[in-house]
C-alpha cells in the first residue's frame, strides 16, 4: 500500500524533501536554504534616517541662526532706543526755559539794535520830534521836515566819506531833515547802516575830521529846508552807535552858505551844538539798550 502524499506537495513529518524538487513559489527547497534579506528596504532605511540627520541638523542651525538675529535685533533695538532717549534729553534740555546767560543777553541787546532800521517805522527812526538843547541850555524840540528815500552809502555823503562806507560794507543810508524850534536852522540826520558794530567801530577811525564833508542835505520844496545844500552846511558830524553811524549837518533856514559867513562867525553859538545834539538823539534812540527777557522762552524760567 503506497503512502499518501499531501495536497500542499510538502513532505510529510520525518521524510525528507526530494532534491532537485521545487516548491510552487519556484526556489528551491531543501534543509540548508537561507531567507536572504531584501536590500532595498535596509537602503530605504538608512536614506530616512539620514534624511532626518540632516533636518534635525539643519533644524538645530535654523533655531541657532535666529538666535543670532534676535540677539542683533535686541542690540540693534536697544542702541535705537538709547539714541533717541539721549537726543530726546539733549532737546529738552536745549529748549526747555532756563536763565539766559551774559553772552546770550548781550547778543540779544546787538541783535534787537542791529534790525532796527529795518524793524522800526521811518517815522520810528526818525521822530516827528526831537530834543535839542538852546541857547542858555534850554531845551528845545526840533520838529522834522520830511524823510527822504533810503538810498545807496555812496549817494547820500561825500566823496571822502563814501570811500570809507563803501570799503566797510555800508549797506543803506537813511536821511531825514529837521528844523529848529525857531524855524531858523535846518539839519539833516543820516543814518548809515554797517554790517555790525565791529565794521562800524573801523569805518569810524578812518573817517576824516573835516566839517566840511560828512552828509549831503536833503531839501524838501515848499518848506523852510527848501534853500538846504551842499553849500549851505556850516558843519557836519558824526557820531557811533551799534552799527550805525549816525551824521548830522546844519545850516541856516534862508539859505546863508558857509563861505558867506565870516571865520569867527562859523562856529555860531546856537546851529551848531543844536545839529549834534539832534544826531546824538537820534543815535540814542536807536542804539538804545532793549530790555532783556531773564529766560529763553519769556520771563519765566
Amino acid at each position: 500500500m503506497k503512502a499518501r502524499r499531501t495536497t500542499s506537495g510538502l513532505p510529510r513529518a520525518g521524510e525528507e524533501a526530494t532534491p532537485g524538487r521545487r516548491n510552487p513559489l519556484g526556489a528551491a527547497t531543501g534543509r540548508g536554504s537561507r531567507v536572504r534579506a531584501w536590500p532595498a528596504g535596509d537602503g530605504r532605511r538608512r536614506a530616512s534616517a539620514a534624511r532626518q540627520r540632516a533636518e534635525l541638523l539643519e533644524l538645530q542651525q535654523g533655531i541657532q541662526y535666529r538666535r543670532i538675529f534676535v540677539t542683533l535685533l535686541g542690540v540693534i533695538v536697544a542702541v535705537s532706543a538709547a539714541v533717541v532717549l539721549l537726543g530726546t534729553i539733549g532737546l529738552l534740555n536745549e529748549t526747555r526755559s532756563r536763565p539766559l546767560t551774559p553772552a546770550e543777553q548781550n547778543q540779544y541787546k546787538q541783535e534787537e539794535i542791529a534790525r532796527r532800521w529795518q524793524a522800526w517805522p521811518t517815522t520810528g527812526v526818525f521822530p516827528d520830534e526831537v530834543k535839542y538843547l538852546g541857547l542858555d541850555r534850554a531845551q528845545q524840540y526840533a520838529r522834522r521836515v520830511g524823510i527822504a528815500p533810503e538810498t545807496e552809502c555812496a549817494k547820500g555823503v561825500d566823496a571822502p566819506v563814501a570811500d570809507v562806507l563803501r570799503s566797510h560794507g555800508c549797506v543803506t543810508m537813511l536821511r531825514a531833515t529837521y528844523m529848529d524850534q525857531t524855524a531858523s536852522f535846518v539839519f539833516t540826520v543820516g543814518v548809515a547802516v554797517l554790517k555790525d558794530e565791529e565794521s562800524r567801530l573801523s569805518a569810524g577811525e578812518e573817517l576824516t575830521q573835516d566839517d566840511r564833508v560828512g552828509v549831503l542835505p536833503v531839501a524838501f520844496p515848499g518848506t523852510v529846508s527848501e534853500r538846504f545844500g551842499p553849500e549851505q552846511r556850516q558843519r557836519t558830524s558824526w557820531v557811533g552807535a551799534g552799527p550805525y553811524l549816525v551824521f548830522s549837518t546844519g545850516g541856516y533856514a534862508d539859505g546863508r552858505t558857509r563861505a558867506a559867513i565870516p571865520p569867527e562867525e562859523i562856529l555860531h553859538p546856537e546851529l551848531w551844538p543844536a545839529g549834534k545834539s539832534i544826531g546824538n538823539q537820534i543815535a540814542y534812540f536807536l542804539a538804545d539798550p532793549p530790555k532783556v527777557p531773564p529766560c529763553t522762552q519769556g520771563n519765566v524760567c
